[in-house]
């Protein structure tokens, strides 16, 4: 496994929408690490671009990290959420009253777009026909298939799961790692069904849990954010920890300046989990924005998602933090603006450090 052979047992977490960059993917791997290209919502063409960028600059593996859109997910759970007629209305109701919003920054709401695959067919082409030594998923489980084409052109495995039952309906599915996320975690939590409430169960305990039923990998992530917790994961069981929000301040993080702003800005003083901007469960910094929509979210990904792409890319392009979705672990005041190498050291120091019991 790809994990076990690291020199340095860091994981640079997918973050899609800008923060994962192939520098910083490289910079992960030249530091001993393993670094994700997050493939959620990036157009094919730009994942291909970032994917050779990535093969021209490092010999170190690296990862990419697709959604399992609802048609592809095979995870038996996954059934009962919001769907036909009821989920429209829902949607359309949070869409009209984002309008005020939209009227404010002088957008266009976009229409929703049921059934968006974010086209799941041509990046699994991609993947294999550029052989990513890894492929992880978030949203869902892909089917058997989909693993064994994987599999058979030597390309690992692995899913995001948040709880005991899901990690073992991966392992039932074949999966070759799981990322074991806990409650603290920044940006989406990984469940495997849109509508479920994620467990809050602490990561120490749940990769606990977790390594008491399997040997495979378990990469532990949500919410390490200081190197003794990635002493005290090993301990528990882990083989690896993944760091997202720490990156985010790093100069290889494709992070917008508005976003660094606010994540130093000391008047942000709570994170909180809303479905605010994509229907999705996920951890931010608490704006008004998300006091104010996020209790009337749905729970309809990609539609929301969708439909707030506008307010977010108004936002960005006025340099303001006001409608970002300004993803971030529990512990983001620990990020720094330090190279990303320093960050992957520091933690990997603390993980090797650590005794681990016979």
């Amino acid at each position: 496994m790809v994990i076990n052979t690291l020199d340095s047992r860091v994981i640079a977490a997918p973050m899609a929408g800008g923060p994962s960059t192939p520098e910083l993917v490289a910079a992960v791997g030249e530091a001993g690490g393993l670094g994700f290209l997050a493939g959620g919502y990036l157009p094919v063409n730009a994942l291909a671009e970032q994917i050779a960028e990535v093969w021209a600059t490092t010999s170190r593996p690296f990862g990419v990290n697709l959604f399992v859109p609802a048609v592809a997910n095979t995870y038996a759970a996954a059934r009962d959420g919001l769907a036909g007629a009821e989920r429209e209305r829902a949607v359309a109701a949070y869409r009209t009253m984002l309008a005020g919003e939209a009227e404010r920054m002088g957008v266009e709401l976009p229409q929703p777009r049921p059934g968006d695959t974010d086209d799941w067919d041509r990046k699994l082409d991609l993947v294999v026909r550029e052989r990513v030594p890894v492929v992880s998923f978030t949203f869902g489980l892909p089917g058997g298939a989909v693993l064994a084409e994987l599999r058979r052109v030597g390309i690992e495995t692995m899913a995001t799961v948040t709880d005991v039952p899901e990690a073992e309906a991966a392992l039932a599915a074949g999966v070759d790692a799981l990322c074991v996320q806990g409650p603290g975690a920044g940006g989406h939590r990984g469940t495997l069904d849109e509508g479920k409430d994620p467990a809050d169960v602490e990561l120490v305990e749940l990769v606990r849990a977790v390594r008491s039923r399997t040997e495979v990998p378990i990469v532990a992530a949500g919410g390490v954010a200081a190197p003794q917790q990635a002493a005290e994961l090993r301990i528990a069981g882990a083989d690896a920890v993944q760091l997202g929000t720490a990156f985010l301040l790093t100069p290889e993080a494709g992070t917008g300046r508005a976003y660094r702003h606010a994540l130093c800005d000391p008047s942000h003083r709570e994170t909180v989990v809303t479905r605010a901007f994509s229907g999705r469960w996920a951890r931010a910094l608490e704006t008004d924005f998300v006091r104010a929509h996020g209790p009337h979210a749905p729970a309809a990904y990609p539609e929301v998602h969708h439909v707030t792409t506008a307010l977010r890319r108004a936002s960005a392009a006025a340099d303001s933090p006001e409608l970002l979705a300004l993803w971030a672990g529990t512990g983001w005041r620990e990020a720094r603006a330090v190279p990303a190498a320093t960050v992957v050291r520091e933690f990997a120091a603390a993980f090797a450090s650590a005794l681990v019991p016979d």
